[in-house]
């Protein structure tokens, strides 16, 4: 088989997020067995039945498709007030109207926090969001990186090595759970 297509998508819209350079780590430490894209969820309209009723926005037509032609999702949740990111449950409100490709999709779950929860508020609710649309979460090994800043470099780049050795660790049981997902539905 072929690299695995992974979406990679960030529950932040900050320009330096910790989530997102999360992501960028990750595409970094799995080249050699992903192909991680990462897809901008900041032109997705607030989900309002009415504008549906009129058609669907090209922005979530996009969102959608990127999600249909991936084999799995990998999340890099931020936390807000012990939970998602309003931005992060607004496209997943999306994408599961009408014909949704979340449905069945293998996903990831991580998270970069600059406190000690780790995203594991964020992580506890977006388990609930993802049930409730059938995407097929990864339960361990969990990834949930306190103090966040202390472990990036100037430039959001991971820097500390017992975080990158667990990251690698998390991203190779990522492949080993897309592929068992994908092997059980054929």
């Amino acid at each position: 088989m072929n690299k695995i297509k992974v979406l990679g998508i960030s529950g932040s819209l900050r320009e330096s997020s910790f989530n997102t350079a999360l992501l960028k780590s990750s595409i970094e430490h799995s080249k050699k067995y992903l192909n991680i894209d990462i897809y901008d969820i900041s032109r997705i309209p607030l989900y309002n039945h009415d504008i549906e009723k009129k058609g669907i926005p090209e922005s979530v037509i996009k969102f959608k498709s990127a999600i249909a032609s991936s084999d799995s999702l990998l999340f890099a949740l931020p936390e807000y007030n012990s939970s998602v990111t309003g931005v992060l449950k607004n496209a997943i409100d999306w994408a599961s109207r009408a014909e949704s490709p979340l449905n069945g999709k293998p996903c990831a779950i991580m998270g970069a926090s600059g406190g000690l929860s780790g995203t594991a508020g964020a992580q506890s609710h977006f388990r609930q969001i993802a049930s409730s649309v059938n995407m097929i979460c990864m339960n361990v090994p969990k990834f949930q990186m306190r103090r966040s800043k202390s472990l990036f470099d100037e430039n959001n780049i991971l820097t500390d090595q017992t975080t990158i050795e667990h990251l690698n660790k998390f991203l190779k049981a990522f492949e080993d759970w897309t592929l068992n997902c994908i092997n059980k539905k054929n």
